[in-house]
C-alpha cells in the first residue's frame, strides 16, 4: 500500500477537469529514466527517421529500471488514488514524436472503464514548441460541453472559425522531471514540436469485474505490441507481490504476456 495520496482537491480537480500536474516529482529519478529510455532504442534496434512518430509498444517492460517506476510509491499513489489500490496496468509505449497530433481522445468514445494514462516528457516542452494541451472538462462522456467538443473538434475551422492551436485550452509546459497524468477520454494534442520529442505512457484503469472481462480481452487486443506480447520479458522478470497485482487481470488473459488462441 502506497503511502503517496493525492488530496480530495487534487481528486475534485481530476474529476471535474480531466488531469493533473506534478512539476519536479520525480527530479531524482531523472537522469537514470532518461538513460534507460535511450537504451532502449540501442538494444531493440529501432530508428527514428524524424519525418513522423515512432514507438515501441510495449515500452517500460523492455527495461529493468523503467519497470521499476511502476513501484515506485509516487506513481503507485497517484494511480492508487485515482483508481483504487487494484488498478490494472495496461502497458506503455515509447515515443519519439514528429510535428503535430491533433485534438483527440484515447481508446474510442465513450469508454465503460475509466482509464488514465502517465505521460513523462524527457526535453523541457512549452506552447510553441510540442508541449500538450487539454480541452478541461471534456472527458466528461454523456454530458452536453463534452459531447458538443467531441462533435465539433473534427470540424473546428467550419463549426467555430478556428485553428486547432485557437482553442481554449490548458497547456502544459514541462520540464524533464515532471509528470502529467490525464483521463484517456479527455481531448489533448501538441503543437509546433521539433521532430525529436521524447516522451513514454504509463497506461492504468480501474479494476475489471467479472461481466467486464471481455472489454479487458479488446484492451488488451489493443495493446499489443510489436513483440505480441502486452508486456516486456523485464516487467515479468523483476515483478514483486505488489506489482503483479497490477498485471493480474490481463495475465489471465495473456500469461506470459501472449495473448491466448
Amino acid at each position: 500500500m502506497s503511502d503517496f495520496k493525492l488530496t480530495q482537491q487534487q481528486l475534485n480537480f481530476m474529476e471535474t477537469f480531466g488531469y493533473l500536474c506534478f512539476p519536479g516529482l520525480l527530479n531524482d529519478r531523472i537522469d537514470q529514466i532518461i538513460e534507460a529510455f535511450e537504451q532502449v532504442w540501442v538494444d531493440l534496434n529501432v530508428e527514428h527517421p524524424e519525418t513522423q512518430r515512432t514507438y515501441i509498444v510495449p515500452f517500460i517492460g523492455q527495461s529493468e529500471y523503467l519497470s521499476s517506476l511502476l513501484d515506485d510509491d509516487r506513481i503507485d499513489g497517484i494511480f492508487s488514488s485515482l483508481l483504487g489500490e487494484d488498478y490494472v496496468y495496461l502497458g506503455s509505449d515509447g515515443n519519439f514524436y514528429s510535428g503535430d497530433s491533433g485534438w483527440h481522445s484515447d481508446g474510442g468514445w465513450p469508454r465503460r472503464i475509466r482509464h488514465c494514462k502517465m505521460a513523462f516528457y524527457l526535453d523541457p516542452l512549452t506552447a510553441n514548441t510540442g508541449a500538450l494541451r487539454f480541452i478541461p472538462g471534456s472527458h466528461r462522456y454523456g454530458e452536453a460541453y463534452a459531447e458538443t467538443i467531441q462533435q465539433g473538434v473534427a470540424t473546428l475551422g467550419e463549426t467555430y472559425g478556428i485553428d486547432a492551436t485557437d482553442v481554449p485550452a490548458a497547456v502544459m509546459e514541462t520540464h524533464p522531471g515532471d509528470v502529467v497524468v490525464f483521463n484517456q477520454g479527455l481531448k489533448h494534442g501538441s503543437w509546433g514540436g521539433s521532430t525529436q520529442r521524447r516522451m513514454f505512457t504509463i497506461n492504468c484503469s480501474y479494476r475489471y469485474k467479472e461481466d467486464q472481462m471481455d472489454l479487458l480481452q479488446k484492451e488488451v487486443g489493443m495493446t499489443i505490441g510489436h513483440e505480441g506480447k502486452i508486456y516486456g520479458e523485464k516487467m515479468l522478470a523483476t515483478a514483486g507481490p505488489r506489482r503483479l497485482v497490477h498485471l493480474e487481470q490481463p495475465l489471465s488473459i495473456a500469461p506470459g504476456g501472449v495473448p491466448l488462441g
